[in-house]
């Protein structure tokens, strides 16, 4: 059995869908993993063969304002993880994040360079990548600019601001790779059942800008907008931002066999499944 911890988040509704009757659910109203003790008691009463740690504070703004919370849920509660699935024996799967990396390579990084994290979010999720290694049967997963429908997302925010406005303004100095959650979910099934190890980068093929990903959902949309260029300097967020934190997912495609849809394929894909749903 699989358990997924954070499951009524984006990616682990999505997470949950694709594994069906292998996975088994929990979220905050069942655990609380920043506590060894709830941990404990959970995940030992379940004993699942691998744990797919789906729950984090992702309010990159948020954590800046709430260190403490955020090396609680993204750091230390992954340690308590690695501490109860190493005593029963299972896999640790961690979600991390491009923000461990600090985005001055200027071209996409693979997963044994080094890291610098510039915000409180990505130094929380990199203690957290440290911490899963108490597990030697580990599975760290980096990925980025997610957006599924299962959660607040840059899409829907598009479409949204698409009923309000005529025009938006979008950042156009941010380069990396929108990513769908079912497709990050099916990266992860493979290599779960890959049996692989240590880290791997999983996100859609290609990169674009921010301003470029907003564009793209107007037109795959069928809806003018007009959209206005802007620098991350212009936004003035609490949390500095890697400016390309373009993931290489080559060793994904070597060792699985699995190839990534591109974003803008991923994307028509989702609006065909939101429009399928009705949302």
């Amino acid at each position: 059995m699989i358990l997924i911890v954070g499951a009524n988040g984006m990616l682990g509704q999505d997470l949950t869908a694709l594994l069906g009757d292998r996975a088994r659910g929990v979220d905050i109203a069942d655990i609380d993993i920043t506590s060894l003790e709830s941990t404990e008691r959970v995940v030992t009463a379940l004993r699942p063969s691998v744990v797919v740690n789906c729950a984090a504070y992702t309010d990159v703004d948020g954590c800046e304002a709430n260190r403490d919370l955020a090396m609680k849920v993204n750091g230390e509660g992954v340690g308590h993880l690695a501490l109860v699935t190493r005593g029963i024996g299972a896999k640790l799967v961690q979600i991390s994040t491009d923000y461990v990396f600090n985005g001055s390579k200027g071209v996409p990084y693979v997963e044994t360079d080094s890291v610098q994290p510039l915000s409180i979010y990505g130094v929380s999720k990199l203690l957290g990548e440290r911490n899963a290694v108490i597990n030697s049967d580990h599975l760290i997963v980096r990925t980025q600019w997610l957006y599924g429908l299962h959660g607040k997302n840059f899409v829907e925010t598009m479409l949204r601001l698409a009923g309000e406005k005529d025009h938006v303004n979008v950042v156009n100095d941010q380069i990396g790779s929108p990513t769908w959650t079912v497709d990050l979910a099916k990266a992860i099934v493979v290599l779960i059942e890959k049996g692989c190890r240590g880290v791997y980068h999983a996100a859609n093929a290609e990169f674009c800008s921010w301003n470029d990903f907003a564009r793209a959902i107007f037109e795959e949309s069928g809806l003018s907008v007009d959209v206005q260029g802007m620098t991350t300097a212009d936004l003035n967020r609490p949390a500095q931002r890697p400016l390309y934190s373009t993931l290489d997912c080559g060793k994904l495609v070597q060792e699985t066999g699995f190839q990534p849809q591109s974003w803008r394929e991923a994307l028509r894909a989702y609006l065909s499944e939101r429009k399928q749903q009705n949302i």
